[in-house]
């Protein structure tokens, strides 16, 4: 799932370490991203990343 911060929001991301970019990034569809998504951490968008093969 791909998500972006809130407005005014950082939002930590576990798995790599950082914050969240304001551009957002696709990540896995666990249960602390839906948690931060019901909590509006984060928005999730329609956007698609492109992965090589």
């Amino acid at each position: 799932m791909f998500v972006k911060p809130a407005k005014g929001r950082s939002v930590p991301d576990p798995a790599r370490g950082d914050l969240l970019p304001e551009g957002g990034r696709n990540v896995d569809e666990n249960n602390y991203w839906l948690r931060r998504e019901a909590a509006g951490d984060v928005r999730r968008t329609n956007k698609k990343v492109k992965t090589n093969g």
